[in-house]
């Protein structure tokens, strides 16, 4: 049975505002929009956009609906192109097979090296995939709690237990 470790709102909202600081902090690089990844990257999304003033656009790429997953990161590298700076945030980084197909399809797609940027909430060391900001680590190879993220608290626990069941070893 998989520990269940909720994310109490407080500590997701001090979360959000250790994002706004380090990308305050970063004076070499400011994004001209956050795009949340769906589903776990929206709320968050919305929050630093709030935080930081900045727009929100968003990818869903957990619905793996093409109108709504690949189609826009093809519309997003064209941004790129043209200068802008986009910041993709989500939940969790935890194997890091999100964030590699967002590069590999971002980049397929001609978007400009340097002008994407990564942040999560949660950004797993033992991930595949490196990231430019995070509130929080862990490692994997140590910690096997599901986190229970204020948004996906509303769910059935039947529902956060059958999620968390289709990633074992993750929790295992």
């Amino acid at each position: 049975m998989p520990i269940f470790t909720p994310i109490p709102q407080d500590d997701f909202v001090a979360a959000i505002h250790v994002l706004a600081a380090q990308l305050r902090a970063d004076a070499d690089w400011t994004p001209d929009f956050i795009i949340g990844i769906g589903r776990g990257g929206l709320v968050p999304a919305v929050f630093l956009s709030h935080a930081i003033g900045l727009p929100t656009l968003s990818v869903d790429y957990s619905s793996q609906v093409e109108d709504f997953a690949d189609q826009p990161l093809v519309k997003l590298a064209a941004r790129t192109q043209s200068g802008e700076r986009l910041l993709f945030l989500d939940d969790i980084n935890d194997s890091g097979r999100t964030i590699t197909h967002l590069r590999t399809a971002l980049a397929a797609a001609g978007a400009v090296p340097g002008a994407i940027r990564f942040a999560t909430l949660i950004d797993n060391l033992s991930s595949a995939e490196r990231i430019d900001y995070t509130a929080r680590t862990i490692d994997r190879r140590d910690t096997k709690d599901w986190f229970v993220f204020p948004w996906e608290a509303v769910a059935p626990t039947a529902t956060i237990e059958h999620d968390a069941a289709e990633v074992p070893d993750r929790i295992a």
